[in-house]
């Protein structure tokens, strides 16, 4: 940022303790699938999915720069955005990285969904919801197994152009996107309108929402 510029409060807490949290997860879950502690990881896969929960729920009520509605953008201003033509809204997630972040998003969640279906190679560990896939199925839990392996390799590469895009952007755009993600505060350029701060007591619903679905979740999904 060059020149005269502003400080505005862009990232709400609840969203960065989400994107903090993703970060330190990922590596967790898979240090304990390569330890061969599958109780670990299943623990950090249902922390995964409470943050996953939390976070959609979040993107309805959540701040101006959290919701989903207000940073996911149709192909024509996509291609404005790329191509320097038009005026389009970046405060926040632009519409390129909103693309990315609907992708590991949808990729972590596919991810989780197919590990709470899953069974080890040899049947001894499987997922919570690994018992409803029918008995006369029973290979089919270590074909989502492998499915899931291979959607880890997935979110390797999505990581990857994350942080590819942090460096492009610190590198040539001289925008800094990581310190904005601890504070929750940026450097804009003067006229820039202050996002829409959601309060947070709306983390109260959101939370319990996304911590009974985890126990449902968790414990078989009583009731299906």
């Amino acid at each position: 940022m060059t020149g005269k510029s502003i400080t505005i409060r862009l990232w709400d807490l609840p969203l960065r303790l989400f994107h903090w949290g993703i970060v330190v997860l990922i590596p967790l879950m898979w240090w304990t699938y390569r330890q061969g502690n599958m109780e670990r990881h299943q623990m950090f896969g249902l922390m995964l999915l409470f943050l996953l929960v939390f976070r959609l729920i979040w993107g309805v009520i959540g701040s101006e720069t959290s919701r989903f509605a207000s940073f996911i953008k149709g192909p024509g201003q996509i291609v404005a955005y790329l191509t320097g033509r038009g005026k389009v809204h970046t405060v926040g997630h632009n519409p390129l990285g909103a693309l990315s972040v609907v992708a590991l998003l949808t990729v972590l969640l596919a991810q989780i969904v197919l590990g709470l279906f899953s069974q080890d190679t040899d049947g001894l560990f499987s997922g919570p919801l690994n018992h409803l896939i029918p008995a006369e199925n029973f290979d089919m839990g270590d074909k989502v197994r492998h499915l899931h392996e291979l959607g880890f390799n997935v979110i390797l590469a999505l990581v990857g152009v994350h942080l590819a895009a942090i460096v492009f952007y610190t590198v040539f755009r001289k925008e800094r996107l990581v310190p904005p993600m601890v504070t929750g505060r940026a450097r804009v350029a003067p006229g820039v309108v202050q996002p829409r701060m959601a309060p947070l007591w709306r983390m109260v619903p959101a939370v319990l929402i996304a911590g009974v679905v985890t126990w449902w979740v968790a414990n078989g999904a009583p009731g299906v």
